[in-house]
């Protein structure tokens, strides 16, 4: 038998209606304001998850980031996250569709050896790790700047070449230098400047690429 709750009157309550008004109110408070067709779905998804107009400014993307990602994906990319959090977010079904993959290698227990063994993080070596796996390879960091460092390490040495790499992590220590290593770098990035970001930011950003590959409208 089904029962109303007595305290959702007036309230929208079905997820999708939910996420509908959400990106309604956003597209409505961007007022004027025109982002370019190809970054507007990731910027607005960004901002649907943090309440956070800074994106508008913070988010960078590298010419065709988004294309090349949506590319990738399509070719069954596997997408490595730094933190199981940015994994658990990441949707499983439009993963499936596309036959790509989400991968996190933290709490594998020879990166935790290797780690303590070197002195080093564990973001760090699960970049290593990643970087030997079959591409293309896309890269959300959203916790970890050791991460983001490791792994622009390896993209110098010519141990891997990410199809995207998506850099937000969040902080204070390491986290702006961090980012700048991909500002100017020739690597398709999105990155979001400053101190702000986070595996739930990380997670987005994926979504709102997934969602595009897989041609799903809200």
């Amino acid at each position: 038998m089904h029962m109303e709750h007595p305290h959702t009157g007036g309230f929208v309550t079905r997820p999708d209606d939910i996420e509908r008004q959400s990106f309604a109110i956003i597209t409505r408070e961007l007022g004027d304001l025109t982002l370019p067709e190809d970054v507007a779905p990731v910027v607005k998804r960004v901002i649907h998850t943090s309440a956070d107009f800074d994106y508008l400014r913070t988010l960078r993307f590298s010419p065709d980031a988004v294309r090349l990602a949506i590319e990738a994906l399509r070719g069954g990319a596997t997408i490595v996250t730094d933190t199981n959090m940015a994994l658990s977010g990441i949707s499983k079904p439009s993963l499936a569709k596309l036959g790509a993959k989400a991968v996190c290698l933290m709490a594998d227990p020879e990166v935790a050896a290797l780690a303590k063994e070197r002195g080093t993080t564990r973001a760090a070596v699960s970049m290593e790790r990643a970087a030997e796996l079959p591409g293309p390879l896309i890269f959300a960091i959203g916790n970890a700047p050791t991460a983001l460092i490791r792994l622009h390490g390896l993209i110098r040495e010519g141990a891997v070449s990410p199809a995207l790499v998506i850099g937000v992590p969040v902080g204070f220590v390491n986290v702006v230098e961090s980012k700048e290593l991909f500002l100017s770098s020739p690597v398709p990035h999105i990155i979001a400047e400053g101190r702000k970001g986070g595996s739930n930011v990380a997670a987005a950003i994926c979504n709102a690429l997934l969602y595009e590959a897989v041609g799903r409208r809200l």
